[in-house]
Order: structure tokens, then C-alpha cells, then sequence
């Protein structure tokens, strides 16, 4: 479905794919020859068929404007794009459960509200604006981070994985570690900074919600501490809800790095999006829409399977 109303939107759109894919100069005949080259003069149920049987054959057709297959230049950018969900995903977690657990311990008190408030402020920003306030602070007035690229100019890792930071660590070399550290840092912290609130939220309201419960009291009455109940009892059964919210959240925290991969050049899927939006590139959009949708379908269907796996009474019936 998600394919279908994607590719019905481009084709619908007031652009012509075949001239923007060929030179300022190019001749009428030029652009006509180049249209029926790329299928587009024919009618659009039969484009998108033409299409969809490319795709279940591994083929998603050519880049218009890099001129080279669109699978290729997609698994070229997937890694980047990996490397930085996980890294946010992973720093959003820790800073989430940290702040949750902090603003729980202080329950009853101002720092709760305290605590609540700057929340609720955070979360009110975007990842782009973030991004924007980090380049400010991090970038022109303290500038102890780089705010472009993956590595300093001049380095060059061997690609054995794909992934940065991996191949970073294989070679050994604690400088090239360090740059590919600090470049990743600012888009991390504007993609995960997004994202923590709502964790600090969810596991605190759980957190509060789980200790009202009778075994909670039960435990008290065995004389067990205020750290054994919460770490031995009550985090266990109070994070599910916090699982459930990373897996779900997952989908969009891979496509919220459109902007911020944009703003800091960061040479990922969601700067190749933008760029292929601004010349009509419809077979990169497609594909890339496509790992999108994919992405938040799976770790949906993970999500209520680790759900399922957590929660004994969902197994019960």
C-alpha cells in the first residue's frame, strides 16, 4: 500500500523526472527520448508494474542523478544511517532510564516537578532545532566538536564493514577512533536528546503505576530495601511499557534523521532523501520510502514480540 500511494504521489507531482535528470541545455527530442527511456510515457498502472516486478527481483531501478543502480547507492548510505539510529537509540535509552529513575527517586518532592517540567520542555523541541542549538553551542561558541561529515578531512578508513565506527576500531588507530567519535556526537545527541523525554515519561509514570501494586507492599512487609524492591521487584515489571516504546518508536527515529543528516552533512539515507527530492530522483525516493516503511513494520512486529515474551499474562491469555 505504502508503495502504491508513494509511487501514485510522484508520478502526480508538477516535476518532470526526465528533465531534470538531463543537462539545461538538452534539446525537446532530448527529454522526449529520455522520457520513454525511463518508462514515463506510459500509462501509470503500467509503470508501477513494471516497477514492483523490478523490485521483487532485487532491482529498484537507476539513480537519474548518480547515474548507478539505486540498490547500490541505497546500501552504500544504509550504514551511516544504522550507525546513527543505534548510537541515538542507545544514548536515548541510557539518558531516558537515568532521568526516569532520578525524577522517581525524587517523587513527592519539587525536584519531581522540577524534574517533569524541563521534560516536557525538551520534548516539546524538535530534532532539528536541537540540531541547530548544538552547532550554535558545541560548534561556533565552545567549538569542541566538528558539525560536518563522518571524519576529519585527509582520513580514510578501510571499508570492512560498512560501518564507521566498527571499521574505526578494526584498524586500531585511536585518532581516526576519536574523529569518527566526535562527528558522530552532535547528531546523536540532537537525535536521542528528542527522544529521551518520552522515556523518562513512560518509565516514570510506569515506575509509579507498579507501586501501587499489593506484592510491592508484600515486599516491604519482608523487611526488603527501598533499592531491592525497586531494582529486584519493580524495574522489571515497570520497563516493559519503555520496550514497547522503543521498538514502536524505533521506525520513526530512522526516518527523523532526514533533517538532522541534512544539517550537519552527515552522508546517511536522509540526506540522500533530501537531495533526491530536490532533483526528482523517484526511483532513490522509492526505495528509500520503502526501507522506511519496512523498518518501522519489523521493529513494530519486535516490539509486540518482546512484549509477548516480557508480560507472562499476554502468554496466558
Amino acid at each position: 500500500m505504502v508503495t502504491v500511494l508513494v509511487f501514485v504521489a510522484l508520478r502526480i507531482l508538477p516535476v518532470d523526472p526526465a528533465q531534470m535528470s538531463l543537462p539545461p541545455s538538452a534539446t525537446i527530442a532530448q527529454v522526449e527520448a529520455k522520457r520513454e527511456a525511463m518508462g514515463l510515457n506510459q500509462p501509470i498502472w503500467e509503470q508501477y508494474a513494471i516497477w514492483a516486478k523490478g523490485a521483487l527481483a532485487g532491482d529498484l531501478g537507476k539513480s537519474s542523478q548518480y547515474r548507478m543502480s539505486t540498490v547500490g547507492l541505497v546500501l552504500e548510505r544504509l550504514p551511516a544511517t544504522i550507525e546513527l539510529v543505534v548510537s541515538a537509540l542507545v544514548f536515548a535509552v541510557c539518558v531516558g532510564m537515568a532521568g526516569g529513575l532520578l525524577i522517581f527517586a525524587a517523587r513527592g518532592t519539587v525536584l519531581e516537578s522540577a524534574g517533569l517540567v524541563v521534560t516536557s520542555a525538551v520534548m516539546a523541541l524538535p530534532d532539528f532545532l536541537l540540531a541547530l542549538l548544538f552547532i550554535l553551542l558545541f560548534g561556533v561558541l565552545i567549538p569542541i566538536f566538528p558539525v560536518n561529515g563522518r571524519l576529519d578531512p585527509g582520513m580514510q578508513v578501510p571499508s570492512q564493514t560498512g560501518f564507521l565506527l566498527i571499521d574505526a576500531v578494526l584498524t586500531g588507530n585511536f585518532r581516526i577512533m576519536l574523529s569518527a567519535i566526535e562527528h558522530i556526537a552532535l547528531p546523536v545527541m540532537a537525535l536521542g536528546l528528542a527522544f529521551s523525554p518520552t522515556i523518562v515519561r513512560v518509565l516514570h509514570a510506569s515506575l509509579i503505576n507498579t507501586y501501587q501494586q499489593s506484592y510491592i507492599l508484600q515486599a516491604r512487609l519482608r523487611g526488603l530495601s527501598g533499592r531491592e524492591i525497586l531494582f529486584g521487584q519493580a524495574l522489571k515489571n515497570a520497563i516493559l511499557p519503555v520496550v514497547i516504546l522503543v521498538g514502536t518508536q524505533f521506525g520513526g527515529l530512522f526516518g527523523g534523521t532526514l533533517l538532522v543528516e541534512m544539517i550537519f552533512s552527515f552522508p546517511g539515507l536522509g540526506n540522500l532523501m533530501v537531495k533526491a527530492m530536490q532533483t526528482a530522483d523517484l526511483s532513490v525516493i522509492m526505495a528509500i520510502a520503502l526501507i522506511y516503511c519496512a523498518t518501522t513494520l519489523i521493529f513494530n512486529s519486535i516490539a509486540d514480540a518482546m512484549a509477548y515474551l516480557l508480560n507472562p499474562r499476554l502468554r496466558a491469555g
